[in-house]
C-alpha cells in the first residue's frame, strides 16, 4: 500500500513518455463529422460538467479551469489525422511551461537516438530529465480517435494542475511534442457530478489482459474501463484500452505492430489500412490514496460489424491485449 499522504514517485522511464508529442501534418479542410456519441442518448443522467476538447490542426483547444470530481471530456477530432488526449496530473508547483522547457526538448533528443537505433545514447539523453517528471500521474484520457470522430469519456479528477497531450507520430516519425499540449487547472470546487452507470464493462490487467463479455449488443453504449492493476512494459509505459472498428482490409498483425511507439516505424500516420479508431480509455493508475483512480468510462456507438479492444503496448496480441469481437445486426 502506498502512503495516503503522498503521491507515488514513479521511475523516469515510466513517465518520460507523457510529454512525447511531435508534429503531425496539419490540414485546412473543414471536417464532415460522423454521428456523434452523447452519453445523454444512452439513458444515462448527463453530467453537467462537460469539458469540450477540439483539435482542428496540430493543437488542443480546451478551457483553462474546471471543477474537480467526475468530469466528462468530449473530444472532437476535426483534423485529418488520428489523435488522442492523455490527461496527466503534474506535481505541485509545475506547469505546462515547465514541461515544455525541461521535458519536451530532452525527450525529443532521446527519440532521435531511438530512430537511429542507438538506445544507449537514448537512455543517456533521458537521464537529463528533471526528477519531478517521476511524480507525474497518468489520469486517463480519450483513446485513439480517427479523423472526424467524436469521443466522450468520464474520469474522476482531484484538484491540481493537469496537462492534456497527444504523442502520435507524423509520417516522418516525429511526435506532437511542440504543439499538442495544453494545461487545465482543476479547482477545489466539486462538479457535483455522479459516477455514471455503464451498459457494459471491459477489464484490463497485466496478468489476464483485456476481458469482457463478447456478446455485445448493437447500439449506443457507455463502457466502464476497470484497471485491475498497472505496470511498466518495455516501452516504459503502462496499459490502456482503445476501441477499433475493423473492415475487410484490416491486418491484425500490422495493427499489433503499429501500437508500439518505441518502434521508429510504428505509431505514426497513416494508421494501418482498414482500421478506424473510436476512442477508449488512456492509462489509469491504481492508487489507494486517490478514489476511483482505476475506473473510467467511454461512450461508443457499436454498429453491426467487427471490432477490437487493443492496448498500446509492445505486441499486445501476445499479452492478451488484442481482442476481436463481432457486433451482430440484432440480439
Amino acid at each position: 500500500m502506498k502512503n495516503s499522504t503522498q503521491l507515488p514517485i514513479r521511475s523516469i522511464k515510466n513517465v518520460v513518455w507523457l510529454f512525447c508529442l511531435a508534429l503531425i501534418f496539419s490540414c485546412e479542410a473543414e471536417p464532415v463529422l460522423q454521428e456523434e456519441i452523447n452519453t445523454a442518448d444512452l439513458g444515462v443522467k448527463k453530467n453537467h460538467n462537460v469539458v469540450d476538447v477540439v483539435t482542428t490542426h496540430m493543437n488542443i483547444e480546451v478551457q483553462s479551469t474546471i471543477p474537480s470530481g467526475w468530469t466528462t471530456f468530449r473530444y472532437d477530432n476535426r483534423s485529418h489525422n488520428p489523435h488522442f488526449v492523455l490527461i496527466d496530473k503534474l506535481p505541485e508547483g509545475k506547469t505546462v511551461e515547465d514541461s515544455k522547457e525541461e521535458i519536451v526538448p530532452v525527450f525529443q533528443e532521446g527519440m532521435d537516438f531511438i530512430a537511429l537505433g542507438d538506445w544507449d545514447s537514448a537512455l543517456e539523453a533521458f537521464g537529463k530529465l528533471p526528477a519531478w517528471s517521476g511524480e507525474i500521474i497518468y489520469s486517463g484520457g480519450t483513446g485513439l480517435l480517427s479523423p472526424n470522430q467524436i469521443s466522450e469519456i468520464t474520469v474522476y479528477l482531484e484538484p491540481g494542475t493537469y496537462v492534456l497531450e497527444c504523442y502520435v507520430k507524423d509520417s516522418e516519425g516525429r511526435f506532437h511534442t511542440w504543439e499538442m499540449i495544453a494545461q487545465i487547472e482543476v479547482t477545489e470546487d466539486d462538479s457535483g457530478n455522479k459516477e455514471p452507470k455503464p451498459t457494459m464493462e471491459v477489464r484490463i490487467s497485466s496478468e489476464a489482459g483485456i476481458q469482457f463479455d463478447k456478446k455485445v449488443r448493437p447500439g449506443k453504449h457507455l463502457i466502464k474501463a476497470f484497471f485491475e492493476d498497472q505496470t511498466v512494459y518495455s516501452h516504459f509505459l503502462g496499459h490502456d484500452i482503445h476501441l477499433v472498428r475493423l473492415d475487410e482490409n484490416a491486418n491484425l498483425d500490422e495493427l499489433n505492430s503499429w501500437m508500439n511507439w518505441s518502434d521508429p516505424n510504428a505509431f505514426k500516420t497513416p494508421a494501418p489500412e482498414g482500421v478506424e479508431f473510436l476512442g477508449g480509455m488512456q492509462d489509469l493508475p491504481v492508487l489507494d490514496e486517490i478514489p476511483n483512480s482505476n475506473v473510467g468510462y467511454f461512450a461508443a456507438h457499436l454498429k453491426p460489424g467487427t471490432y477490437a479492444f487493443i492496448a498500446e503496448v509492445p505486441d499486445p496480441m501476445s499479452k492478451g491485449m488484442l481482442k476481436v469481437f463481432t457486433v451482430p445486426s440484432s440480439m
